[in-house]
C-alpha cells in the first residue's frame, strides 16, 4: 500500500481531530497516573541483564478510558520496565509505556512499532511520561509540581494509522537516580531497548519494522537511536526516524537556552553531566555560586512546567562565582569540551532515511548545528531529508519560534515516518 496516497488522504482527515483531542486533554487533567505507585518504579535487587528485557509491567489506562474494559480506542496499555544500560555498560532499569493500537495495521507484514522520545519534560521522577499517560497533566500539591506529558499528538496519530508505541520515560526518570538529560549514548540505549521491550511485550516478530520520532530533546534522543542503531542493536529492522529540533552540539545549545523561558533546561543538562562525568563534577563544583548550587538541586527535581515559574528568563552568570555564563565558564576547560564533543550527534551513519527538521530563527535549539547535523550525516552516504521551518521571529527567548515549528512539521514527520513503514 503507498502511503503517500489513500494513507496520506487518511492523515488529512484525522490529524486535525487528534490534535484537538490532545490539546484539550493536556488542559484538562490534575490527576496522576494508577501507574506513579512509588513501588513499580524501585527495580527489584537483581534483574534480568539483557537489554530490552521486561522487568515488570502492569496495565495502565490511556486518556477517556473506562477501567476494565478491554478494546477501547486507541489502544491498550501497559507500563513497562525494561533493561538498558548506563554509559559505563552496566545494566539499567528504565520505564516506558507501551500501547498496542484497537486500529489494524494495514500496510505490509508485521504491525511496526514507533519509539517515541519525549521533549524536554523535567528532571524529576514525578515528571516520566509513563506517570501521565491516564490524564497528559498532572499537579503534585505537596511539591508542588505541574508536570505535561505532551507525546499525545504523536502516539495519537500512530496509534490511528495501526502502528505500535513506545513511549520511553528515558534513564533516570521517574526510576531512582539521575535523569541524564540529552546523554547521546544513554538516551539512545533507552530508546533502543524500548524498541527491543516494546517487541517482547507484544510477542511481535523480532525482525518486524522499527521507527523513531521525537521533538526538541526527543528529536535528539530519536538521532542518537538512529546512528546508534547499527552498532547497539544491529539485530532491529530499522526503517526510519522523525527526528525535530534535535539539539545535535551541546556546546551551541546551552548558550542558546541561556536567559530564555526554559532556562532551567541549562540546569537538567548540567546535572545530567555532573552523574555521569567526573571532570564536569569538579568544574561544576568550583565554579559554580551558592546560588547556583541551591538551583540546580532545585531543577533536579523539576518538571518543565515548574522552571517556567521558577527560573524563566534567568541567566547563567547567575549561577557562577564568577558572573560569568555556564557557556563561558564551560568554553574555559578543555575537558568538558572534549565531553560535549562526545555527545555531539552527527558522528556515525543512520542505517535507515531520517527526515530532520530545523527551524530558521528557532530561539531555543539553533538551526545551523541541526543543519550541520543534516550535513555530517549526508557526508557520510546517509539518506536524509533536511527540512527548514521558515516561521519568523515571533517574542525572542520566549520559546513561541522553537514551538510553532513543532506544531507546523508533526504531520509532515510523521507522514514520512508513515512513508517509509509502508515500504
Amino acid at each position: 500500500m503507498d502511503f503517500g496516497s489513500a494513507g496520506r488522504r487518511r492523515s488529512g482527515r484525522i490529524v486535525a481531530a487528534l490534535l484537538v483531542v490532545a490539546t484539550a486533554a493536556a488542559g484538562a487533567g490534575i490527576a496522576a497516573s494508577p501507574a506513579s505507585a512509588a513501588d513499580f518504579y524501585t527495580p527489584p535487587a537483581t534483574f534480568a541483564s539483557a537489554p530490552g528485557s521486561i522487568i515488570r509491567s502492569h496495565p495502565t489506562p490511556l486518556l477517556l478510558q473506562i477501567p476494565g474494559v478491554a478494546g477501547q480506542w486507541p489502544g491498550t496499555a501497559k507500563t513497562v520496565m525494561y533493561t538498558s544500560r548506563y554509559l559505563d555498560g552496566t545494566p539499567a532499569a528504565v520505564t516506558g509505556t507501551a500501547i498496542e493500537p484497537t486500529a489494524a495495521w494495514t500496510g505490509k507484514g508485521p504491525r511496526p512499532t514507533v519509539v517515541v522520545g519525549p521533549g524536554t519534560i523535567g528532571q524529576g521522577d514525578q515528571c516520566a511520561p509513563s506517570r501521565m499517560m491516564g490524564l497528559p497533566m498532572s499537579v503534585d500539591l505537596s511539591k508542588p509540581s505541574i508536570g505535561v506529558n505532551y507525546t499525545a499528538p504523536e502516539m495519537l496519530y500512530l496509534l490511528a494509522h495501526g502502528v505500535r508505541v513506545f513511549v520511553t520515560d528515558y534513564i533516570g526518570m521517574g526510576t531512582p537516580g539521575m535523569h541524564t538529560y540529552v546523554n547521546r549514548v544513554e538516551t539512545a540505549h533507552a530508546m533502543l531497548d524500548g524498541a527491543r521491550a516494546a517487541l517482547r511485550v507484544a510477542g511481535a516478530p523480532a525482525r518486524a519494522p522499527i521507527g523513531f520520532a521525537g521533538y526538541s530533546q526527543g528529536g535528539g534522543a530519536a538521532a542518537a537511536a538512529a546512528e546508534l542503531a547499527s552498532v547497539y542493536a544491529p539485530e532491529l529492522t530499522v526503517k526510519a526516524t522523525y527526528a525535530g529540533a534535535p539539539p545535535a552540539d551541546l556546546s551551541k545549545v546551552i548558550s542558546a537556552i541561556d536567559g530564555t523561558t526554559i532556562a532551567g533546561a541549562i540546569g537538567f543538562a548540567i546535572n545530567g553531566l555532573t552523574a555521569r562525568y567526573p571532570a564536569v563534577s569538579k568544574v561544576v563544583r568550583s565554579e559554580t555560586s551558592p546560588a547556583g548550587e541551591v538551583k540546580l538541586k532545585q531543577l533536579s527535581t523539576q518538571c518543565i512546567g515548574d522552571i517556567i515559574f521558577s527560573t524563566a528568563f534567568q541567566r547563567t552568570n547567575g549561577w557562577t562565582r564568577t558572573g560569568e555564563s555556564l557557556g563561558t565558564v564551560i568554553s574555559r576547560y578543555p575537558e568538558v569540551m572534549k565531553i560535549l564533543e562526545e555527545n555531539r550527534i552527527g558522528k556515525l551513519k543512520p542505517n535507515a532515511p531520517v527526515f530532520i527538521e530545523g527551524g530558521r530563527n528557532d530561539d531555543v535549539i539553533p538551526y545551523g548545528q541541526v543543519r550541520e547535523l543534516a550535513q555530517n550525516w549526508k557526508a557520510l552516504g546517509a539518506d536524509v531529508r533536511f527540512v527548514s521551518n521558515e516561521t519568523p521571529p515571533i517574542l525572542p527567548k520566549t520559546i513561541v519560534n522553537h514551538v510553532v515549528p513543532m506544531l507546523t512539521t508533526l504531520l509532515p514527520g510523521l507522514e514520512f515516518l508513515m512513508g517509509e513503514l509502508y515500504r
